[in-house]
């Protein structure tokens, strides 16, 4: 991630300590349609059969080991700065067929046009440079590769009021009775109300010479798939 030092310490140490709960929080933010957006994500990507595919802010291994089981010819590599998440990625089942990273997003540790294929989930909202890390993707990436995000979405419309009041009053309030840590949550509770929107992405994607750029919304517009391509 392309952060200061003192912000990328904090988000560090947030998602250190958030990794024991962050399948069961996933599951109860999104009303348990984490998992069918992470499959979702995976069959999206859809890489070449001997291709290689990267899941980056892999966390604990969702859309990594959905890829591994989906794609058995595909060589998948699950990469993530927080080295508890990782942890708990190695300790699922099918993990051992997932190749397990600690790495940097705004710094991965691959030749360029590496992978035939890129997932990630809810990495952007994260991160400072939002083109240097999209960049540092488009480098690793084949020509015709696929790009797939899973991010969250700033409400709009009429659900508006009432997801920023949920965001500001229930997740913390989830954080605070499954995890016992308000304050992390409290984080990703601002961090997701000022993420950037699908077209911004989409812009981003567009500069960086993708095609093929779309997105589908989720659970009142909340949460976002993006998917582009990277032109031959």
């Amino acid at each position: 991630m392309t952060i200061d030092k003192s912000k990328r310490s904090e988000v560090h140490g947030i998602f250190e300590k958030i990794a024991r709960y962050y399948d069961r929080m996933n599951f109860l933010m999104t009303l348990g349609r984490h998992g069918r957006w992470c499959r979702e994500v995976a069959e999206r990507v859809a890489p070449p059969a001997g291709g290689q595919l990267l899941d980056i802010a892999t966390g604990t291994g969702v859309i990594a080991l959905e890829a591994a089981r989906r794609y058995p010819a595909v060589t998948v590599t699950g990469v993530d700065f927080s080295e508890e998440m990782l942890t708990r990625a190695r300790a699922k089942p099918w993990a051992q067929a997932v190749r397990w990273q600690h790495a940097d997003a705004a710094h991965l540790p691959f030749d360029d046009e590496s992978f035939d294929g890129i997932t990630e989930g809810y990495l952007l909202r994260n991160v400072e440079d939002l083109d240097g890390v999209l960049r540092e993707q488009r480098r690793v990436l084949k020509p015709g590769g696929r790009i797939v995000i899973l991010e969250t979405c700033p409400p709009s419309g009429w659900v508006k009021p009432v997801v920023e009041w949920g965001m500001r009053i229930i997740v913390p309030l989830l954080g605070q009775v499954v995890a016992r840590d308000r304050s992390s949550y409290s984080y990703l509770e601002s961090s997701t109300l000022a993420f950037a929107s699908p077209e911004h992405v989409a812009d981003v994607l567009r500069g960086l010479g993708f095609q093929d750029i779309g997105w589908s919304k989720k659970f009142f517009g909340t949460n976002v798939i993006l998917s582009a391509t990277k032109s031959r």
